[in-house]
């Protein structure tokens, strides 16, 4: 009855607007001070940071003379850099809760500046292991203890040697980071804080802004006038600033593939693969899945045509709500409950942490202008503890994403306990495991308590919704990356209107706009300019992964498989200490197969039929 009652709640935010940041509680908002008391503490610790680089500096051609003056160097280079990710959070989280505040934007800078003298003043250490008889480096990680948190790194540095360069090389390198950055700093300043975004006028008279956080909210309005009006507007804005926009991603891929060439990879996929020595194909192999499955996802859409009651499904229409009169929304502490009952199959020690974040003000909750949309988890301060920023608006998908970024924290707590820092840093390949994991749990806790058949529909869809968005979106987003980064490998343009035809050629295809499944206007065919993760270097194709494997663990876990809470809790436990394949082996999931893949199209198609079976009773 409570999880109905919550279910059923009318919350005073089921219509956020963005308020003024003096006008939120405290308890609301992350508290940064836990790492830096002052930004003046921040600064001191900034310079004498830099005193140490200058003596870690100095140790330059000595690492061969002992295996202690190995293991010294070491440790001195990870204390640096345990206290550069805590210093690069603190300005970083900052200049995210207003990107158009130019002080906290100095930080920012601040710290790029000091990382790029960072790389450049060490790019000699990996250069001159590398230098050694491969054998002299086994033979010092036998002997020496203070190297044993480091036989990972130093084995993998290894395997990786032939795309490390020469020391004077090595320092270019690491000197160029400083301009590498820039496409993803111009967009986030551009889309964030200064692109001109339109102001609407909504069927009930409401009228709103259409920044990214607006858009995210109004798009899943119950009217469809409204959805066209809103996805007209925020992709015509974007659309405006297309040769922007493009020569922003323009520069991003080339980037990459200047990397790539330099260190002597074949394309730049495989550069980024290799840091977490994936095999390109895992990344071929998930496109290649989902165009063999998108009978399955035109299925979903043909159901989410028949709910809405359209005559044609437009691609305004596919964050629409599709039960009638059930516009689900939760106020902040009706959310934290759901939380914590969903997380009741990973025990009281689990919980517990979960607790902390929400008292002890780990998470930023509430919109505000000029903060940084969307969510994310950043576990990069070691000793303090994971930090999270939210936009929560209200709705269901604002209680996943909580939940979803709960569980990076989580993945972050745990390794960074159980591993020394040299090793507690998981890779991106994992990183939305326990994301999604955890947003299956909230699903099926909710479907548990939840009979109504209305409401059931409504979660039913919504998991649907997110394996839309998590798979097939993502895995629609890595194949768009793929083709614009072999574009320029193969000395084609991108220019704003070819990437408009490629995203365009893309999109139709997976939502079956030939076919008629779901008409995708020109206008919304800029969407790529909205997406960032397009400056992550090959990130988006992990949501879907992640999510399979996932599915494939949370499945374990909710049928009482025995030991399969023990070795997921290994598994967010054992941070960057293998590689990311052979973790999920030992999890139970081998993402090398099809086999993580099918189980979802599986499950997914199960869910269709149950959707089915309840509009059968002419539920709507």
């Amino acid at each position: 009855m409570i999880a109905i009652s919550m279910l059923f709640a009318t919350a005073t935010e089921n219509k956020a607007q963005t308020r003024e940041r003096s006008e939120i509680e405290d308890s609301f908002k992350w508290q940064l001070e836990d790492m830096y008391a002052s930004v003046a503490d921040w600064n001191k610790t900034k310079d004498e940071l830099a005193q140490e680089i200058d003596v870690l500096a100095s140790k330059k051609g000595t690492l061969a003379n002992s295996a202690k003056d190995l293991a010294d160097a070491l440790k001195l280079s990870t204390d640096i850099t345990k206290e550069f990710y805590k210093l690069y959070s603190y300005a970083s989280m900052s200049y995210d809760e207003d990107t158009g505040n130019s002080e906290t934007m100095a930080l920012r800078q601040q710290m790029q500046q000091l990382g790029t003298q960072f790389g450049a003043k060490t790019s000699w250490i990996e250069p001159e292991i590398l230098s050694m008889d491969p054998e002299k480096v086994k033979s010092f990680i036998d002997s020496e203890k203070g190297l044993e948190t480091y036989k990972f790194y130093l084995n993998d540095l290894l395997r990786r040697q032939k795309h490390t360069l020469s020391e004077k090389e090595e320092t270019i390198l690491a000197q160029s980071s400083m301009m590498a950055s820039t496409p993803n700093d111009i967009y986030g300043v551009f889309s964030n804080s200064e692109l001109p975004y339109p102001e609407v006028t909504l069927s009930d008279g409401t009228t709103v802004t259409l920044n990214k956080s607006n858009y995210s909210l109004y798009r899943a309005s119950t009217n469809r006038e409204d959805r066209e009006i809103v996805f007209d507007a925020f992709f015509g804005a974007l659309s405006k600033f297309k040769n922007t926009f493009g020569t922003q991603l323009y520069g991003e891929v080339k980037t990459n593939l200047f990397y790539a060439r330099t260190r002597g990879y074949n394309s730049s996929l495989e550069r980024a693969l290799d840091a977490n020595n994936i095999p390109t194909d895992v990344y071929l192999k998930l496109i290649e899945n989902v165009n063999n499955n998108l009978d399955s996802f035109h299925r979903y859409l043909k159901l989410k045509q028949r709910m809405l009651g359209v005559d044609t499904l437009k691609y305004c229409d596919i964050y629409a709500p599709v039960v009638e009169g059930l516009d689900l929304n939760f106020d902040y502490n009706q959310a934290q409950d759901m939380v914590l009952a969903s997380l009741e199959p990973l025990g009281d020690e689990y919980k517990n942490v979960v607790r902390k974040a929400f008292d002890e003000r780990w998470i930023d909750v509430y919109p505000t202008p000029g903060k940084r949309s969307g969510a994310y988890s950043n576990g990069s301060a070691y000793d303090i503890h994971p930090y999270i920023l939210l936009n929560y608006n209200g709705k269901y998908d604002d209680v996943s994403t909580l939940i979803h970024e709960l569980g990076h924290t989580m993945h972050s707590y745990y390794s960074n306990h159980a591993q020394p820092f040299e090793t507690s840093d998981y890779s991106i390949f994992v990183a939305e495991v326990a994301s999604t994991f955890n947003e299956a749990l909230l699903i099926h806790d909710q479907l548990e308590k939840i009979k109504d058949d209305k409401v059931r529909l409504t979660l039913l869809m919504n998991y649907l919704d997110g394996l839309k968005g998590t798979v097939f979106r993502q895995a629609q987003f890595a194949e768009f990356e793929l083709k614009i980064h072999e574009a320029v490998e193969n000395n084609q343009p991108l220019t704003g209107d070819t990437l408009t035809k490629m995203y365009a050629d893309i999109v139709r295809r997976y939502y079956g706009h030939d076919k008629g499944v779901c008409i995708v206007d020109d206008t919304w065919t800029s969407e790529w300019a909205y997406i960032p993760h397009f400056y992550y270097n090959f990130y988006v194709y992990q949501y879907s992964t992640s999510f399979t494997a996932s599915t494939a663990l949370s499945e374990k876990v909710i049928n009482g498989e025995k030991g399969a809470v023990e070795k997921y809790l290994k598994f967010i436990s054992s941070g960057g200490s293998d590689y990311p394949i052979n973790q999920l082996k030992d999890a139970g999931v081998d993402m090398t197969t099809s086999d993580p893949f099918n189980k979802t199209m599986e499950k997914m198609n199960k869910v269709i039929d149950e959707i089915e079976d309840i509009l059968a009773k002419n539920v709507l």
